[in-house]
């Protein structure tokens, strides 16, 4: 490896652990996450839940949580035999880089070591889901011991620890999926590696700025925020006994 490789890798790591330090920060700029934001909204769902007996809604979000987080433990086992696969085509893959430009290959050694560390990258992410899906089934034990609406009424301090406890569990899932993810999506950056590692630090730079422009600047973010109804809505009573606009009644009920 070159001295350049050795430079991109620790660009690669530092970017990294800098992201992840920032984001475990409360705002960016004034701005808060849509990483901590999420986790508001996660309280209000489970609290919401405490006024409600019928919870099968609750259990089915629950579900497509597990459901997410075992997809994407299934792709890294798969991403990680893929990358073993890899290692067994090193002659292939040597006389493709030797046909495209501006690619620097250093030899079979090399190649070995950046597909290994490929593989170490889904492994972390493997490591990330399988520990989150193991707390979302922790989660979802925990939220069946929250204590129906006539036993909250009576002690609804019990109820409420009852209720922080699946809210703690369901954070740290959602960290370690979110983690895990972020594994995923810097495994696209770290691909430029096989080019060269000029445009390894390229590309990292790139997957970190989408990343964090998702984050802090996204639309994604402003549509959970905290915010009124905007100026030009009209919120009204609907009367039952008056006709729709097109002349028909309107269905009882409705």
């Amino acid at each position: 490896m070159t001295t350049a490789d050795y430079i991109a890798l620790a660009f690669f790591a530092f970017v990294w652990m800098g992201y992840s330090w920032l984001l475990h920060g409360r705002t960016f700029f004034g701005r808060t996450s849509l990483t901590h934001a999420m986790t508001e909204r996660r309280r209000e769902w489970i609290y919401n839940s405490l006024r409600r007996d019928l919870k099968m809604i609750d259990t089915q979000i629950m579900a497509g949580l597990q459901n997410g987080t075992a997809f994407f433990a299934s792709t890294s086992i798969f991403a990680i035999g893929s990358c073993f696969a890899l290692l067994g085509a090193t002659e292939k893959v040597d006389a493709v880089f030797a046909d495209l430009p501006f690619v620097f290959h250093g030899g079979h050694a090399v190649f070995e070591m950046k597909v290994g560390g490929l593989a170490a990258l889904f492994g972390y992410a493997f490591f990330k889901f399988g520990w989150s899906y193991r707390l979302f089934n922790y989660c979802t034990i925990l939220f069946g011991a929250i204590p129906m609406m006539r036993d909250t009424e009576r002690d609804i301090i019990a109820a409420e620890r009852a209720a922080e406890r699946v809210i703690r569990m369901n954070v740290i899932a959602g960290s370690n999926f979110n983690e895990g993810l972020r594994a995923i999506f810097l495994s696209i950056g770290y691909l430029g590696w096989f080019i060269n590692p000029y445009v390894f630090m390229l590309t990292t730079a790139i997957v970190i700025f989408v990343l964090a422009r998702r984050q802090f600047f996204s639309q994604a973010r402003l549509a959970i925020m905290d915010a009124g109804p905007p100026s030009n809505l009209h919120l009204s009573a609907i009367r039952r006994d008056i006709p729709s606009s097109d002349g028909r009644d309107l269905p009882e009920g409705f």
